[in-house]
């Protein structure tokens, strides 16, 4: 009996099993933030941090500049500055082509000013219609893109070279076509002059193209995932693509507030965006495009793979001439006037650097046209500060030079991680 009654008090007197407790969940913003650093991490190990750097070093360039004057990030300056990287930026989309196939494209410049002044004569010399001189000039840098590019396939002399001859050729060129009388006016009120100085005044203009872009956007993305979810490879999640959209979204309906807060969307920056997303689709979209990538790659590999050297190398040379004509007459309609020194000064070395700090390769194979636009908007940043600031112009080219050496050295570290991880 006293045994069963200890058991049973044992029985009794033992606690009861405890239930395990869920851990508690974490806040859905500290599980995002630590996926997002965990990601980052690992672009940072493997070199894939894209456009990340760029971006960080724009916000502080902005963000310096503002708090130095609080105008700088006024809709009026920051409009200004949506014209002003136009014509350069166009040259420097041209350059991404050539940096793709690891080359360089000396010549942007002196094809720039070359073409701006085949205009000016024809139009104001000789009296040939703004719309006719406008494509003349613009094939003049096509063909000579296009020599070149063909010289380079057929000689496999480097580009640097070949485009250097081309730079001093396309210069005395230039200076012969306009003569002794030195520097043309073009009319303020044509064509040409119109690309920078028309603007869409109804605010309807700069919100459409906000929303347009942004619904584009998310589209490609979104067929591009089913696409690699169809074939089994790796794709954005859907959450990561509704994010991007979503920044991408605030980013462009601000600017258009501030656009429209002072003289509404112009038509240079939306020939621009329009060009640079048409010739992304082109790199991205297009078999062309995969070969550029290709030859970046290797271009010995691509030679064993059949693939034409001589014809793409050609093309590229020839889009980058294009783009360099486009950008002069750009340049040209800034200053309604074309002079002995265009195309000359820091021009080529502008564009060549809003290239590479924008994050394209020099070693090629790797960047975007976008990569010209963010890089771009850097140099020409500092530029439109250190003139708010009162900053001597020695000044912004050392920091210009630093930023450069900054992004190449980015970019050979970038390399030599991918290599470590066998992905370059």
């Amino acid at each position: 009996m006293h045994g069963s009654d200890d058991s049973t008090r044992t029985a009794l007197e033992e606690p009861a099993p405890e239930v395990p407790r869920r851990p508690a969940r974490r806040p859905s913003v500290a599980r995002l933030a630590e996926s997002g650093v965990a990601v980052l991490r690992r672009k940072l190990s493997a070199g894939e941090l894209g456009s990340l750097p760029v971006v960080l070093v724009l916000a502080a360039v902005w963000i310096t500049f503002q708090s130095l004057n609080d105008s700088f990030l006024s809709p009026r300056n920051l409009s200004n500055l949506s014209v002003d990287i136009v014509g350069t930026g166009l040259i420097a989309v041209g350059i991404v082509f050539v940096l793709l196939l690891g080359e360089l494209d000396l010549s942007v410049g002196s094809i720039s000013g070359l073409a701006a002044a085949v205009f000016a004569v024809l139009n104001v010399n000789n009296g040939v219609p703004e719309w006719l001189a406008l494509v003349v000039a613009v094939l003049a840098g096509t063909v000579a893109g296009t020599v070149q590019g063909y010289s380079v396939a057929k000689t496999r002399v480097p580009a640097f070279v070949v485009t250097l001859a081309g730079l001093l050729t396309f210069n005395g060129l230039m200076l012969y076509i306009l003569g002794t009388s030195g520097t043309i006016n073009l009319d303020e009120n044509g064509l040409v002059a119109k690309l920078t100085s028309h603007y869409f005044t109804h605010d309807a203009a700069a919100y459409t193209v906000a929303a347009v872009g942004t619904g584009l956007v998310f589209l490609v993305s979104w067929q591009e995932r089913r696409r690699r979810h169809a074939m089994g490879m790796r794709h954005r999640s859907l959450r990561g693509i509704i994010v991007r959209t979503a920044v991408l979204a605030a980013v462009s309906f601000i600017a258009a507030y501030l656009l429209n807060r002072f003289q509404g969307l112009p038509l240079a920056l939306l020939i621009f965006l329009v060009v640079v997303a048409g010739l992304d689709v082109v790199l991205r979209r297009t078999h062309y495009g995969r070969q550029v990538y290709a030859l970046g790659g290797s271009i010995e590999a691509a030679r064993r793979a059949s693939l034409s050297v001589t014809r793409v190398q050609t093309a590229v040379l020839a889009v980058s001439g294009t783009m360099a004509a486009l950008g002069g007459l750009f340049l040209a309609s800034r200053i309604t006037s074309v002079s002995q020194g265009a195309g000359s000064g820091i021009l080529l070395l502008n564009a060549i650097a809003a290239a590479v700090i924008g994050g394209t390769s020099l070693f090629g194979g790797r960047g975007t046209t976008w990569s010209a636009v963010l890089g771009m908007l850097v140099i020409q940043s500092i530029a439109s500060g250190m003139v708010i600031t009162d900053t001597p112009t020695a000044v912004q080219f050392m920091i210009t030079g630093g930023v450069l050496f900054a992004a190449v050295v980015i970019d050979a570290l970038s390399r030599r991680s991918q290599e470590a991880h066998g992905r370059a």
